[in-house]
């Protein structure tokens, strides 16, 4: 009995040291049954990187996080410099950009670079690198009083110059330099104002919804797409589109005193290069390097260096910017996203929308 009972407890004892993994039979069992990897994490592993929960292993190149603008030399010279400014893509006064890496305030850059190159003794003169098809016309408006406020406070030459497209907001910015250069094959043009709106009220009725909408005034709503605009609305929102197209009208005249044909530049059709120059809506045609020389020309600097003004992340000091953009953490995979086209808000543009 006694023998029975010390050789049932040994046993009890292995089993247990066994389950806790002590005894050998552990490495043995382990063996016999090896554990599967967890396929679901394997699944969520890309998210996990691109959430910011990887390992430090996994930064690729550092990037400094700073919010001054830097100078980039990209043309050794002497006597100044000349600087360069972007104004690319849809103009709006507001971030843009992909998921994972939203981009700077276009009119708080803008506002930015001028400011620093004004304040700047070394630099002689600005070139305005165009390449857009317009945007809101508000941030269009803006953009050319602060080129406008940019010449008469400091004497400084600006030079446009257009690339691929240079058209409606993009052409009134272009509007406020001294001297406008467009390449012979840019899309230019695009001169008046256009408002969009869809109307889902039948879409909204075959799918059984009804839109409700609970208002101060019969106008508050005007322009909903979920319903059929009414010829009043209509009349009213014309009148807007009408003063915003004088207004744009009144810059071309104010600035383009060559125009042969006015009513033909001003229709909203776009042309080529080439042709504005023969309407008088550009100076001359020529690459963004004829555009340098003009500038260098016309500041008295024949070797002035060239310059950018960038900054990878974050932005601040301007009134046209809101939060700050974060820089990257030290844990986080970079990865660059296409750009996507955006579902433009409700709004008046100074836009080229073919």
């Amino acid at each position: 009995m006694k023998h029975s009972i010390n050789h049932r407890w040994t046993q009890m004892d292995k089993d247990i040291q066994c389950k806790i993994g002590v005894h050998p039979c552990s490495s043995v069992a382990m063996q016999k049954s090896p554990k599967r990897p967890n396929r679901k994490f394997l699944y969520f592993l890309p998210l996990l990187l691109l959430a910011g929960c990887g390992f430090p292993s996994l930064l690729i190149t550092p990037v400094p996080n700073t919010t001054l603008l830097r100078e980039e030399r990209i043309a050794a010279g002497s006597g100044g410099k000349i600087v360069v400014i972007e104004v690319e893509g849809m103009i709006l006064n507001a971030r843009t950009g992909g998921l994972l890496q939203p981009q700077e305030n276009m009119v708080s850059l803008f506002a930015q670079q001028l400011d620093k190159a004004q304040a700047d003794p070394a630099v002689k003169a600005v070139v305005l690198r165009i390449n857009s098809p317009g945007g809101t016309v508000t941030a269009s408006d803006t953009m050319y009083r602060r080129v406008q406020k940019f010449r008469r406070e400091s004497g400084k030459p600006v030079v446009a110059s257009a690339q691929d497209v240079a058209a409606s907001g993009a052409y009134y910015i272009a509007c406020a330099s001294d001297y406008f250069v467009v390449h012979p094959t840019s899309v230019v043009g695009s001169i008046g104002v256009i408002f969009n709106t869809v109307n889902l009220e039948g879409t909204l009725a075959k799918l059984g919804l009804k839109a409700e909408t609970i208002k101060s005034g019969p106008y508050k709503d005007m322009g909903s797409p979920f319903r059929a605009i009414k010829e009043d609305e209509r009349e009213l929102m014309q009148e807007m589109v009408d003063d915003y197209y004088a207004r744009f009208v009144a810059v071309v005249t104010e600035n383009r005193k060559d125009v042969s044909d006015l009513k033909t530049a001003t229709d909203g059709r776009v042309v080529t290069g080439d042709a504005a120059v023969k309407l008088g809506l550009a100076d001359q045609a020529g690459s963004l390097e004829d555009a340098i020389d003009v500038a260098r020309q016309m500041s008295g600097s024949p070797k002035a260096s060239i310059i950018l003004y960038k900054r990878p992340y974050g932005y601040s000091g301007s009134i046209y910017a809101n939060a700050p953009t974060q820089g990257p953490s030290p844990t986080v995979l970079h990865v660059e996203l296409p750009e996507m086209k955006e579902l433009l808000p409700l709004g008046f543009y100074y836009l080229w929308t073919p």
